[in-house]
């Protein structure tokens, strides 16, 4: 059986979560759409509890609404940084309000991540009577999908005792409860082709094609991915623009490639090998969105064990190759946990939903996560 506390609190938290969840995702907020930020924010800001100190950060990228940041003070001395993100990839026209179909929740964000963002702040209720807890504090940020800005935040919780972050959760193929505590570091490399514009028809040999000196830079990327590799490096062509008339050899263009290793070094070997010149088309390719890969396996499986303990089954270590701001405080505070948040499927897609059903279980990993913080569960 659960531990008291947790006991307690888990059917409480699971309840408030459902309804919050529902909440969060009736506000369509694409990230870089200032207002709909503050709006979401509003409806967090309102869900927090009531003796919390609400502050607005300045926001890691350019123009967009600051961050929320809630904290909770006590007498104890663990501080503790809960973490998520309130923007989603999902455009005001193509946003899907919240409906139930069963014990599943639709609606655009519900998985990624305002689904965990509510069992984060049923978690923050839950912590007001610990007294272990001298700082809970909760960062919600508001660029997390499209963020290509250095990340503004992981020094300012550097010292914290732990972090705990609400993307999506999971089970393993055993069915155990499952957290992220290794994630890949991961970039977009950003390669302009630079050719000569010539008539398609009269004159083609006149012209320097930048899409086929692109499609040359796809193949060449496509060709160093190596998933089963000593860095796990997967390099992946997403995006490719280029022309303007169908009977214009096109004279520039834009490739975007999605990159995730184990390290960032391994990313960036991949730009290197990007050449400055493809035939006679000048190339320039740039590393953006440069996140760092987490590997926090060593040191929170103590409070893994606990929490494992306290619930009477266990919570496991789980590996993803998604990128989460999850990583950046994992630089500087050593137990980081990512994946407390429910269970769902179809993230950034239309049919993206959680399982209501699964939000007891989540709740109680989150409160027996933070139980084994509290209570000193690791070295």
């Amino acid at each position: 059986m659960p531990a008291a506390w947790i006991e307690e609190h888990a059917e409480r938290l699971a309840a408030r979560a459902e309804r919050d969840a529902e909440a969060l995702v009736a506000v369509s907020s694409p990230s870089g759409d200032a207002a709909a930020a503050e709006e979401v924010v509003a409806v967090a800001a309102a869900l927090a509890p009531a003796e919390a100190e609400v502050d607005r950060i300045e926001c890691s990228s350019s123009g967009h609404a600051p961050d929320l940041l809630v904290r909770l003070a006590g007498p104890g001395a663990c501080r503790i940084l809960l973490l998520g993100h309130l923007d989603t990839v999902v455009a005001h026209g193509a946003h899907v309000p919240a409906r139930r179909a069963g014990a599943l929740l639709y609606g655009s964000g519900t998985l990624d991540m305002k689904g965990g963002v509510a069992i984060a702040l049923g978690l923050m209720h839950a912590l007001r009577d610990r007294p272990e807890v001298g700082e809970a504090a909760l960062l919600l940020v508001n660029d997390e999908e499209w963020r290509t800005a250095p990340f503004a935040h992981a020094s300012r919780f550097a010292g914290f005792d732990a972090c705990l972050c609400f993307e999506a959760g999971e089970r393993d193929a055993r069915g155990r409860e499952a957290v992220v505590v290794r994630r890949k570091a991961a970039g977009a490399i950003r390669v302009t082709a630079h050719g000569r514009a010539a008539h398609s028809g009269a004159a083609p040999d006149a012209g320097v094609s930048a899409l086929l000196a692109l499609a040359d830079v796809a193949r060449l990327v496509a060709g160093l991915s190596d998933p089963g590799g000593a860095d796990r490096l997967t390099a992946v062509p997403t995006i490719l623009r280029s022309g303007e008339a169908l009977n214009v050899v096109p004279a520039a263009g834009e490739l975007v490639c999605d990159v995730r290793a184990d390290s960032v070094e391994a990313l960036r070997r991949v730009r290197a090998a990007i050449p400055e010149r493809i035939g006679k088309a000048r190339i320039e390719a740039v590393l953006e969105r440069e996140w760092p890969g987490m590997d926090a396996r060593s040191a929170v499986a103590p409070i893994l064990d606990h929490a494992g303990e306290a619930l009477g089954r266990p919570v496991v270590a789980a590996d993803r190759g998604g990128a989460s701001d999850a990583s950046h405080f994992a630089t500087v505070i050593e137990a980081t946990i990512d994946g407390l948040g429910p269970i769902g499927e179809h993230g950034h897609h239309p049919d993206e939903h959680i399982d209501l059903g699964t939000l007891a279980a989540r709740s109680e990993v989150a409160l027996a996560v933070a139980d084994a913080v509290l209570r000193r569960g690791f070295p």
